[in-house]
């Protein structure tokens, strides 16, 4: 089979696509014919060595997956060969053969197509933990979220939205406020200029945001500790901005507010029973039409170096897939 390999750390173009052994399924475990991948922001982290878990060299990177099961390991109960499935094996997604264990499976409605299957795990999964568990988001109260234009942020507008919350969507540019405008949120904030609290305190009557969703960390963390409502939840999803901020204490106290970490691994592998709940509901909304998945950027395997550029170039809207078989 052919997959992207890392051999070496480094930028996308130190990346070789090249033929490898197919993979065998272990016990409890099935081999997906990968249809559609699609790419996370820690995916160009891992490649480049800067991510909190690193595997050994050499590794195929891609955590989500689209496709087929094309054989079973002993024991496998609940999945059959021929079936069509999601999946979230961490690494190897970027091949036209991956393992994953059942835990990371999921069946996909026949009206799901592979490259929202791909797409969907990861950045409804961690949003709806962050807002339903972490947050404890209720109707009414005020969301922000920051770099909405991206997977997560998207899927944390839609959510909150379906929560009864007010969402203030904010991301870097007008364009991409135009685009994450589609999901309706109740206002837009562009922070280009790198001016966050006084819009949020504008926007929200001088009080600050209830919870604030953050995936980008650096700067606009800091702010977010100057803008946020008493009792408000200031949650910490991911560093885009490549800088880890520091909390100040004082803030906490004064503003009554909390920090709270989103770390769907451990969620998922401490709370097997709620993680599961949260997906066959994250499910059930899809079915019933109440999501819908934006997925903006395919390109074919091949091509996986633009792929990983949209990513370093910051020019992320919805989600990036890469095609590694065609069909539906």
């Amino acid at each position: 089979m052919k997959a992207i390999i890392c051999k070496t750390l480094g930028p996308p173009e130190k990346l070789v696509l090249e033929e490898t052994a197919d993979p065998v399924a272990g016990k409890l475990e099935a081999v997906i014919d990968v249809y559609a991948a699609s790419l996370n922001f820690p995916d160009g982290l891992q490649i480049q060595g800067k991510y909190q878990f690193q595997p050994e060299l050499p590794f195929s990177p891609g955590s989500e997956v689209g496709g087929v099961i094309s054989a079973i390991g002993p024991d496998l109960e609940g999945f059959a060969v021929g079936d069509r499935v999601m999946a979230f094996p961490g690494l190897g997604g970027l091949a036209e053969k991956v393992v994953a264990k059942a835990e990371t499976m999921r069946k996909i409605p026949d009206s799901m197509d592979f490259k929202t299957a791909a797409s969907f795990a990861m950045v409804y999964t961690t949003s709806y933990y962050a807002l339903k568990q972490r947050a404890n988001l209720k109707a009414g109260e005020t969301l922000l979220v920051l770099g909405a234009s991206g997977g997560v942020g998207l899927a944390a507008v839609e959510l909150g939205k379906l929560m009864g919350a007010r969402v203030i969507a904010a991301a870097s540019s007008d364009e991409k406020l135009e685009f994450v405008n589609q999901l309706d949120p109740d206002e837009l904030l562009n922070y280009g200029d790198g001016d966050l609290k006084e819009r949020v305190k504008i926007l929200t009557n001088g009080n600050g945001a209830d919870v604030i969703y953050d995936p980008v960390g650096g700067d606009l963390f800091d702010q977010s500790c100057r803008c946020i409502n008493w009792n408000g939840r200031l949650l910490v999803i991911g560093f885009t901005s490549g800088r880890i901020p520091e909390y100040k204490a004082n803030l906490a106290l004064l503003k009554g507010s909390s920090m709270v970490g989103v770390f769907l691994g451990r969620f998922r592998k401490d709370e097997p029973a709620e993680y599961d709940l949260n997906f066959q509901e994250l499910l059930d909304m899809y079915d019933d039409g109440k999501l819908h998945p934006l997925i903006t950027e395919s390109f074919a395997m091949e091509n996986y170096v633009d792929a990983f550029n949209v990513f370093t170039e910051r020019k992320v809207m919805g989600k990036v897939t890469l095609e590694i078989r065609t069909g539906s």
